[in-house]
């Protein structure tokens, strides 16, 4: 990422928005376009734009149910801890 901050948003805003096109493939059962969508990426790519995407949904989701942002991700954050195996071989 560059040391220009709107240099750096705006790679983050388009791995952000190659991080929802590997959600929307996925969620219509293209596993092959989502795996070549995420191997485009860089592990800093992949970061800064899923960070930002969970941004944007976080605060989605807080506006639509008038609720504090804060509030949502720490929500979320426990549904994910609850939800979530222990270690890798734990299923639920």
């Amino acid at each position: 990422m560059s040391a220009d901050p709107a240099a750096s948003f705006r790679a983050a805003a388009e791995a952000a928005q190659v991080a929802a096109g590997i959600i929307a493939a996925r969620h219509r059962g293209d596993l092959a376009s989502a795996d070549a969508l995420l191997e485009g990426l860089s592990d800093a790519q992949r970061a800064a734009g899923c960070l930002l995407l969970a941004e944007l949904a976080v605060t989605l989701l807080a506006r639509y149910e008038d609720r504090p942002p804060d509030t949502v991700a720490a929500e979320l954050s426990l549904h994910i801890a609850a939800h979530a195996p222990a270690t890798p071989d734990q299923r639920q």
